[in-house]
């Protein structure tokens, strides 16, 4: 197979950068005026925004365990793009209750879903 020299390798498409008001296009996440400032964002959401308790518990081996049972219970496959007649590869598994609502129902197979992501990003917005 031989090599045209003379193309240009394809590009990513120029995309909206991710910082809010931003409207700069870049082939990253974000533009050059905003790429410094990411890494301090993650920190600072790692460091105040997220909750100790649920983080500490989506680390546990008893979500492990429940996690994959779920996976498996649903044969890998995103519920809600089954129900719409597609099948789609799962890459989470979701509380329907969420954790922060009822602490109790963490575990309940009954209270997870596999989803995609794309599925997941239009339930958590």
């Amino acid at each position: 197979m031989q090599v045209n020299r003379n193309e240009t390798p394809k590009q990513k498409p120029l995309k909206p950068c991710r910082e809010i008001g931003c409207r700069n296009l870049t082939r990253k996440t974000y533009c050059k005026n905003h790429e410094k400032n990411k890494g301090e964002t993650m920190r600072n959401y790692n460091k105040y925004g997220r909750d100790p308790v649920v983080d500490s518990f989506y680390k546990s081996r008893a979500w492990q365990r429940v996690r994959r049972l779920a996976y498996e219970r649903d044969n890998g496959l995103c519920q809600r793009c089954k129900a719409n007649g597609h099948l789609v590869k799962a890459d989470v598994v979701h509380h329907i209750v969420e954790v922060k609502t009822d602490w109790d129902q963490r575990l309940e197979l009954d209270n997870l879903e596999s989803l995609c992501h794309s599925c997941h990003n239009k339930e958590h917005k």
